[in-house]
């Protein structure tokens, strides 16, 4: 896939944010080898977005993300509420984009995974 697509997704994910309400705060934020796509913001309560995409609509971009991009998603959401030290809530997002840009859908999977709290590290 190529990297223009990826961008694609990622504009597609942070218009469809705008319009439920969301204040975008990061793009591709990093830290060291960690990244986190999307950090937004709703209702006082930080919202670390993973977003996924495929061309095809016969499986789910939602499908990749496994048990190893969770914890890279932890470790890089704790960098960032350190780095940031903001007190509010937060929660872990998955944004799937299907399609091509001239007919696609978008689903958006409120927090879908447990907090780092809970995750076995």
């Amino acid at each position: 896939m190529d990297q223009n697509y990826g961008k694609w997704g990622e504009s597609v994910a942070v218009d469809f944010l705008i319009s439920k309400g969301y204040a975008i705060c990061e793009r591709n934020w990093r830290s060291g080898h960690y990244e986190i796509d999307i950090v937004a913001m709703k209702n006082c309560r930080i919202v670390f977005v993973e977003v996924k995409m495929r061309s095809g609509k016969y499986e789910d971009p939602a499908d990749a993300v496994d048990l190893r991009k969770m914890r890279r998603m932890v470790y890089a959401s704790d960098a960032y509420i350190r780095a940031t030290d903001v007190p509010f809530d937060y929660q872990f997002d998955i944004i799937t984009v299907t399609g091509t840009p001239q007919d696609y859908e978008v689903c958006h999977i409120e927090d879908a995974f447990l907090s780092p709290s809970v995750m076995t590290m």
